[in-house]
């Protein structure tokens, strides 16, 4: 199966301060800029298998930190920053998004996420098979602070979801499954007309909406549909050192495989069995992922998610890691900023040495 990954992160000076990573931008073809100054994102093309993509990754991943040790900076894996910062817009896009969302927006400047790319297959299958693992997300939770707060044990989740304002959560949250594609283009093409409608109360002209939206791009849920590329989007988990991310990426891809051979059906008692795949009912997954977000590998959690195939004890989430106070100052997220660019750099060495 064909597979890409996307993976955000954080750029800091010398002191652990947020700062501008657009230097980086040049160190490989594969390293790109995002809204915020101090955001940068890897990405692969797409790899033939997991072995390959995690190849592909390293390769870039290590060209930007030898290019962050030469320009003074280091590069952070959490999905948050920490702490608040003030993070205008840089590109033409950013702003835009600034004018329609307002400060619905805020939340996508202070998160940082890992986007994984499955070829299409089973469409329909796919997409109810990696909304059932939203769970998954506690298996490399890499943040519990969300400025400055000790907000869950996977903030990210919390602000990027639900953080955004009534109007815009439905954009970030979890959708329910689907029954058809149709039924898919349906609910999007449904959101992208309410999307125009508010950027027309925005004072956004038609042509300036179509320039920066698209329906694909309309919403920015954990799993989408992608038309420029053909892929399923998994976008379910944090930032979070890479052999985590490589670990979940292998362990999920072996599932989404197996949706070629078993059917996938819904049910009060979910498995992945000899004939066939359950996922539990919607209300019930939603519950598994509030746990997830709030406690983390709860028991339940942990027991639903081993009953899906995965193996939560082989995880070592950052978010257990970062114990503290209920409130980070500036001096404290520094600090833990440039331990987990440290972490970072000795995780990439551990896997360019295997």
């Amino acid at each position: 199966m064909q597979l890409g990954l996307e993976s955000e992160y954080w750029v800091v000076d010398g002191e652990g301060r947020l700062t501008d990573g657009r230097p980086l931008l040049d160190a490989h073809e594969r390293v790109e800029g995002e809204f915020v100054a101090p955001m940068i994102e890897v990405v692969t093309p797409p790899a033939s298998g997991v072995e390959a993509l995690e190849r592909e990754f390293i390769e870039a991943l290590r060209a930007v930190l030898d290019a962050a040790e030469r320009e003074g900076v280091h590069v952070v894996p959490l999905g948050t920053p920490l702490t608040a910062d003030a993070m205008p817009a840089v590109t033409d896009r950013g702003r835009f998004l600034e004018r329609l969302y307002g400060p619905g927006i805020d939340a996508a400047k202070h998160c940082a996420g890992t986007h994984v790319h499955f070829e299409k297959r089973n469409v329909v299958e796919q997409v109810n098979l990696l909304t059932a693992l939203d769970p998954a997300l506690a298996l490399v939770s890499s943040s519990p602070y969300y400025e400055g707060e000790r907000l869950a044990y996977c903030s990210r989740a919390y602000a990027y979801r639900r953080r955004t304002g009534a109007a815009f959560s439905r954009y970030r949250d979890l959708w329910e499954y689907m029954e058809s594609l149709g039924e898919w283009n349906a609910r999007l093409d449904g959101a992208y007309a309410e999307l125009r409608t508010l950027a027309h109360e925005r004072g956004i002209d038609d042509a300036t909406f179509e320039r920066y939206v698209r329906a694909e791009n309309a919403v920015l849920t954990p799993v989408r549909l992608r038309f420029g590329s053909p892929t399923v989007e998994w976008r379910t988990p944090d930032t979070a050192l890479p052999s985590q991310v490589f670990r979940l990426v292998e362990e999920v891809e072996r599932l989404v495989r197996r949706t070629e051979e078993l059917p996938l059906g819904i049910g009060d008692e979910p498995g992945v069995g000899d004939d066939a795949i359950t996922i539990p009912p919607f209300a019930a997954l939603e519950k598994l992922t509030r746990q997830a977000v709030f406690d983390g590998p709860a028991d339940d959690v942990t027991a639903y998610l081993r009953s899906m195939g995965l193996e939560p004890s082989a995880y070592e989430p950052i978010a257990v890691e970062l114990s503290g106070p209920d409130r980070l100052d500036e001096s404290e997220a520094s600090g833990l900023r440039l331990r987990y660019a440290d972490r970072l750099r000795r995780d990439v060495a551990e896997l360019s040495g295997r």
